[in-house]
């Protein structure tokens, strides 16, 4: 499937191209687009290089995790969940334990943490991998969890917003919270529903009614601070948790009379080989995302849903917000770039902004964590992983838009 859609992104490009050269005289379409593609095959080797340093330091404190036992001890906190949810992973695996450590750090909002974790986690789920090249369920489901992931603490979002002068840079939380939860659900759904996992299981349900409670407990207070503390707030939490679960992985390596610092090496060594592992798979995608952009596709398909809506008599004040929907799954920095844009041509309190800004926090960048997760492994073949995780985004979007009238016209 990805095949075709890659192959796609290069085939509606071209016909975007023709019909820009032919119909409104933009003869320049074809030199731009080949100019993206060197732009974006120059980023995607900067993307890689940039990952090496953050893959090295967090591949490293989790070897030194791994050789203490502390991960062992650590997944046992999510795997009757996952045992349930990837009955393919047997208990005891370490993938349990590196799994459960990229959830908590995508749902605390740090990043740095979250990617290196998440390759570990690809990892060690390959190793159960009979067929190499083909993404296995567990694979699947973890990938659309990452893509969909819910995120407690959109710090980011809320410094854009301020930047921008936002008179109250915190108001999107709570929509960006269900937007992100929405995504996150509709995700496991449709990946329940294809590889046909029981949801209704005692123990899947009370750990979901768990992390509801937690997150409503969470939102309650952090909505409850001055809107200019709250991003101070979540940002000294999110730094706090960060540095302490370093000093835990040290400190557990030091009680079991380990080598720390060897151990880190060994594992920063793995961190470099998979960066550079990813430069091919970063290449094909970015530079197809690329000429999709560059062609004027994302463009057009605005302007048809602006006259759709308006045909039928809907209110269409969502459509100035639709480019960082539409950008989102292909680029993270192209969202951002979209919603930045869309906060100075309205202003960041506008409908428009205040809506692109709840779409940035829904989910995560689809195609890029796809090119970068299972590239990681040397997965080609990813079945059913594209169709749910765009799925999820679009549960994202349409929570985001639905969030959006609800809090703010």
């Amino acid at each position: 499937m990805l095949a075709h859609i890659w192959f796609g992104f290069f085939a509606v490009a071209f016909i975007s191209a023709l019909y820009q050269w032919l119909f409104n005289g933009h003869a320049a379409i074809f030199s731009e687009i080949i100019q993206s593609t060197f732009d974006m095959a120059a980023l995607s080797v900067e993307v890689a290089i940039g990952l090496i340093g953050v893959l090295c330091l967090w591949l490293g404190f989790f070897r030194i995790a791994e050789k203490s036992g502390l991960i062992n001890i650590l997944s046992r906190a999510l795997e009757p969940l996952f045992t349930r949810l990837m009955p393919e992973v047997p208990r005891g695996h370490k993938a349990h334990g590196s799994i459960t450590m990229n959830i908590a750090a995508n749902m605390l909002g740090l990043d740095n943490a979250a990617t290196p974790m998440g390759l570990k986690a690809m990892q060690d789920l390959q190793q159960l991998n009979p067929v190499k090249e083909n993404a296995t369920n567990a694979q699947i489901l973890f990938l659309v969890l990452n893509t969909s992931s819910v995120t407690l603490l959109p710090v980011t979002i809320f410094m854009y917003r301020a930047q921008q002068g936002a008179a109250e840079p915190t108001a999107v939380f709570i929509p960006i919270l269900m937007a992100t939860s929405a995504s996150t659900l509709a995700g496991l759904i449709a990946v329940a529903w294809v590889q046909r996992i029981q949801l209704f299981d005692r123990i899947i349900l009370s750990y979901l009614f768990g992390f509801a409670v937690l997150m409503a407990a969470l939102a309650t207070y952090l909505v409850s601070q001055p809107a200019e503390q709250m991003a101070s707030a979540s940002s000294v939490l999110g730094n706090l948790v960060l540095f302490s679960i370093i000093m835990l992985f040290l400190f557990a390596g030091w009680w079991k009379k380990i080598n720390v610092y060897d151990a880190f090496i060994d594992g920063a060594k793995e961190g470099f080989d998979v960066a550079v592992r990813l430069i091919p798979f970063l290449v094909g995608m970015l530079v197809a995302i690329g000429v999709l952009r560059t062609s004027g596709v994302l463009d057009g398909i605005i302007v048809g849903i602006e006259a759709l809506f308006s045909a039928i008599g809907m209110n269409t004040d969502f459509v100035q917000a639709l480019p960082t929907a539409l950008m989102k799954p292909l680029s993270g920095s192209g969202a951002r770039a979209m919603m930045l844009e869309t906060m100075n041509n309205f202003g960041v309190d506008s409908f428009p902004a205040t809506v692109a800004a709840i779409m940035q926090g829904s989910t995560e960048t689809t195609f890029y964590v796809l090119a970068v997760y299972f590239g990681s492994v040397g997965i080609k073949h990813v079945r059913h992983a594209v169709s749910c995780a765009l799925v999820a985004d679009l549960a994202g979007i349409l929570t985001a838009i639905f969030a959006g009238y609800w809090f703010f016209s």
